[in-house]
Formats: C-alpha cells, sequence, structure tokens
C-alpha cells in the first residue's frame, strides 16, 4: 500500500466539477498496471485489467471533494463563493483556505462580518475569501470565476496508525480501488477490473452513470465512507457500531446485493479481515445507488471506510481500514467469473 501516493492525492485539489489534476495522478498511478485507460467525456478516469473479459466489474471511489467555487469578486477585493457539495460554511471561518487558478495556489482566509459571527446560524453567502487584496482589480489578476476553493490541509499523522486531512471523502475511496486493481492484477485476475476513479459525486452522480452506462458492467463495487460511531457525537443506534481501526463495512441495504455481500464475508472471514456494518433502510447516498439504476440494472456492494468528522476539513481515518479493504477487494476480483449467481434466490 502507497501511503505517499494517498497523501498526493489529498495535497491535489479536485473540488466536485474541477478534478482533472487529481486524475492525472489517477492516470499516472495505473500505468503500472492497467491494460487500457479511458478517460470519458465527463472527466472519469478508467483504468482497466483484462478489457476482452466478459465478466466486468465496476469499481467506483470519488476523486471529487467538497468545497468552494469562486461565484464574484467585490469591489474591495473579496472573493465570494457558491458551495460544491455539502459544505458547511462556518465551519471554515477563520480557516486557511486556498483558491486553485490555473493549477497555481492563491493564499487566503475564510472570513464572514463580525456581527454575523455573533448569531447561531449563517447564510451560505456570508461566507467570503480574504486573499489580502486592495482592490477588486488586485484580486482578478489572480483569481477568476469559477476556480476551486477549499480548505488549506495536510495530511498529519495521529496516534494508532490513523491520518487526519480534508477530502478524506472519498479520496481514501479512490486510493483503495486502485490499489485493490493494483493487487488483483498483480496476482492474476481473470476478470475484467474497470477501476473508476469517479467524479461529480458531491454534487451531480454525473461519473457514476456515464462509467455503468458505458461500461455495462455485471457488477459493481463502491468504496465511499460512512460515520464512524467512535466519534464524540457518535450514534451507533442510527446506522450501527462503526470505530476506527475495525475494519471495512459492508452496507446492509434493499439497495446492495445480498450474494456480493455473502461473498465478501467468506473472504474477510478466510482472510481474518474484522468487518463491521452500517443499515441503509433506503438509498445509500453513494455512487451505488446511481450505478444500480444504470440500463438494465446493476448489482452493487458497498464497501465503506469509517470516518470521523466527515465533511470538515479535519476528516479522520485509520490506514489499517484502508489496508484491509484493499486485501478484501483484491481477494473478491479475483475470485468473480461470468458464473456468479447475483440472484438473492432461487426458482
Amino acid at each position: 500500500m502507497n501511503r505517499e501516493f494517498l497523501k498526493k492525492l489529498l495535497n491535489t485539489v479536485s473540488v466536485s466539477g474541477n478534478e482533472e489534476a487529481n486524475q492525472q495522478n489517477a492516470l499516472a498511478f495505473g500505468k503500472d498496471f492497467a491494460h487500457k485507460q479511458i478517460v470519458d467525456a465527463v472527466g472519469n478516469v478508467i483504468n482497466v485489467v483484462n478489457p476482452d473479459s466478459a465478466c466486468r466489474v465496476l469499481l467506483c471511489g470519488h476523486m471529487d471533494e467538497i468545497g468552494f467555487r469562486v461565484t464574484h469578486i467585490d469591489d474591495k477585493g473579496f472573493i465570494h463563493v457558491q458551495k460544491a457539495g455539502g459544505v458547511r460554511p462556518k465551519l471554515y471561518v477563520g480557516s486557511p483556505m486556498q483558491i486553485i487558478h490555473d493549477d497555481k495556489k492563491v493564499n487566503g482566509v475564510g472570513a464572514v462580518d463580525g456581527e454575523l459571527l455573533k448569531k447561531e446560524e449563517m447564510k451560505d453567502s456570508d461566507l467570503v475569501i480574504d486573499i489580502g487584496a486592495n482592490n477588486k482589480e488586485e484580486a482578478a489578476a489572480l483569481v477568476s470565476v469559477g476556480d476551486s476553493v477549499c480548505a488549506d490541509t495536510e495530511v498529519r499523522e495521529l496516534l494508532n496508525d490513523r491520518f487526519t486531512c480534508r477530502a478524506l471523502d472519498d479520496k481514501t475511496g479512490a486510493f483503495v480501488i486502485l490499489e485493490a486493481a493494483k493487487l488483483a492484477a498483480e496476482r492474476g485476475v481473470a476478470c475484467g477490473i474497470y477501476a473508476n476513479t469517479v467524479v461529480g459525486e458531491e454534487t451531480t452522480g454525473r461519473g457514476a452513470y456515464f462509467a455503468a452506462a458505458n461500461v455495462q458492467p455485471s457488477c459493481a463495487i463502491i468504496v465511499d465512507v460512512t460515520w464512524a460511531s467512535d466519534a464524540p457525537d457518535g450514534d451507533p443506534a442510527t446506522t450501527g457500531e462503526v470505530k476506527l481501526g475495525g475494519g471495512p463495512v459492508l452496507c446492509l441495504s434493499g439497495m446492495t446485493n445480498k450474494p456480493l455481500n455473502r461473498l465478501l464475508e467468506a473472504i474477510a472471514k478466510e482472510k481474518n479481515i474484522s468487518l463491521q456494518y452500517e443499515v441503509a433502510g433506503g438509498k445509500t447516498y453513494t455512487d451505488g445507488d446511481t450505478a444500480l439504476m444504470t440500463g438494465s440494472g446493476v448489482p452493487i456492494a458497498l464497501v465503506s471506510i469509517p470516518l470521523r468528522y466527515m465533511h470538515s476539513s479535519v476528516e479522520v481515518a485509520s490506514w489499517k481500514d484502508l489496508e484491509n479493504a484493499i486485501e478484501l477487494i483484491a481477494e473478491m476480483l479475483c475470485r468473480m467469473d461470468t458464473g456468479f449467481d447475483y440472484r438473492p434466490l432461487k426458482v
């Protein structure tokens, strides 16, 4: 498992809608194992192993992160922004921020009118980015409408083999599917693997739809993050008890395929990989929902990474959970073939 590669993904800004810089990283990584590389019209990067196989397994881990896009530069040189995904603007007040313009970083800070700080709530439009400009012209020389904006963070190692950064949702998932595809290829996998670092999950769902519609997979394995119940405000009664370092999380839902889950459980038992469970009474709110409903329907499994403080700039995860998720999915890929029966019951 290449930890430095994940750190590279995390340190490369890919706010939803502007994912190209990080997709270049996915292409570079895939050159070591992929037999074919695909870039589609919406910006997905799909690294393919065994493209001629009739058994096609689509792996999805989304590369886009939550953040903001520049909408306006006012006369005083303050940068106004619009949400890209499920961000909470009040979390960014007083935080170091970065704007990416033509692949160059512009330093800033999240700011707000002083009176608004006294209020419990603030509108999305209240957040501005202060880059130190004296006026609109000075700011406009460095920033343009549509530029990506996000917290300016770096990966920090924590105790117990844990780490923190922004955008672990879901660059950890993108990392896992690429590493799993590479590991399966090294082990001589026979099925076709379509490892898709997905665009647009946080905003539009466009990436998962394009990939599933064009690949027409036999099944799809989605790797995303899920709430860790061992965070300070954790509530295991809501979806299940999920702990950092406790292993990858299988989703139990009407959306997920029971035979695929049973295969993953059998592999985990054989490989001595601890599994955890989450329950989704309806949609999973991941790319799996989109893939499932594409074409004639795609059976899915959802493997999640436990995460604390989701959709903040200080998300926390465990390296151990990533390593176990990679092994679990790589081994599953090595056992998939055209004879797999996705039906939960027989005639």
